[in-house]
């Protein structure tokens, strides 16, 4: 590129954006479709289709374990499969603040080619946008998804049933503390990594051996608990959650104690909910446990009939209190 640094010209839609196509978003996300560089792309796709569309805000755009380009394929990715679907297509659109380092820009784009090359999807169309210093933040972008549902009756919030077993499939907080201890300068005796990464070669598995599941949900903003307060409201039933099972790392608890913060309403952009029948809950940790990504899997919980639409936390103690939704923004731009 002519300079190190993103212009305002080269959101114009002249020779400087066609330059920025083709030498830095083609050289990274390039494909067949892409390359056509039409205004909209031509998919093949049968069936029934899961679609979904997120913005990514974070700050900072660079944090340990990821950054603003595979976040926003790895979420995109997620909330499709999170319906029994297997991801195939991506849509980008990037706003772009006049100044951001050209080095910067490259980095994340060059890592949205990492991850979509990981999870097996293809950026097919998108959009650049630039905009004068102080109108965003560094860079936005907006993913969307498009994907084959195959599995039907397929999961989804509404469908927890009484007798069934609660999952996840890992540790829970590790993106929203990771986020928030870069953004603050802090340092841990063991740093904490963020847990982003794409699911769906694990849903697609765990959905085609098991197609009985009834709910799948990856507990991004407003953490583990929002999301089990979601899926209790939506489906009409009481879920009841063992504190004990709940799997936090140390460095997240211990981080969590220092900041004040409860890990159950932190972010999470690596880990999923799964809502299925009691029987078939062994074999869900089975498989789920043989994949990097679900080592950590645990039941933490079951659904029944009494307190529809609440969360119940039984206590180390032996007590038992609500799990509310988060109230307020704990900690705002995570993802």
């Amino acid at each position: 590129m002519s300079s190190d640094k993103v212009l305002l010209d080269y959101g114009s839609g002249g020779r400087a954006s066609q330059r920025l196509i083709s030498e830095l978003f083609l050289k990274h996300l390039g494909n067949p479709e892409l390359a056509r560089l039409n205004d909209a792309a031509r998919l093949d796709l049968r069936g029934p289709l899961a679609f979904s569309t997120d913005t990514f805000t974070v700050d900072p755009i660079f944090f340990p374990g990821g950054d603003i380009g595979s976040l926003a394929v790895h979420g995109t990715v997620n909330d499709v499969a999170m319906l029994g679907a297997e991801p195939r297509f991506l849509s980008c659109g990037f706003i772009i603040e006049e100044g951001l380092p050209m080095a910067d820009l490259e980095r994340i784009v060059a890592s949205m080619g990492r991850a979509a090359a990981k999870a097996g999807v293809f950026v097919v169309t998108g959009d650049t946008k630039v905009v004068p210093r102080s109108a965003v933040d560094k860079i936005f972008i907006n993913t969307t998804g498009i994907g084959e549902i195959i599995v039907d009756p397929g999961p989804s919030g509404d469908r927890a049933r009484p007798g069934d077993a609660v999952l996840i499939s890992g540790t829970v907080g590790d993106h929203g503390l990771a986020v928030l201890s870069t953004r603050q300068g802090l340092s841990f005796e063991t740093p904490v990594v963020s847990d982003s990464a794409a699911l769906n070669h694990l849903i697609v598995r765990l959905i085609r051996e098991l197609p009985d599941i009834h709910v799948l949900r990856d507990p991004t903003r407003g953490g583990l608990a929002t999301t089990l307060n979601e899926i209790a409201e939506s489906s009409g039933v009481g879920c009841e959650i063992d504190e004990a099972a709940l799997p936090i790392s140390p460095e997240v608890s211990g981080g969590c104690s220092f900041l004040g913060l409860d890990p159950l309403y932190l972010a999470n952009e690596g880990k999923f909910l799964c809502f299925l029948p009691e029987g078939l809950a062994q074999r869900a940790l089975e498989i789920m446990r043989s994949d990097p990504l679900g080592r950590a899997a645990r039941r933490i919980g079951s659904v029944g009939a009494d307190n529809p639409g609440k969360v119940v936390l039984r206590t180390g103690l032996g007590g038992r209190r609500l799990l509310n939704m988060l109230e307020g923004e704990q900690l705002p731009r995570i993802c």
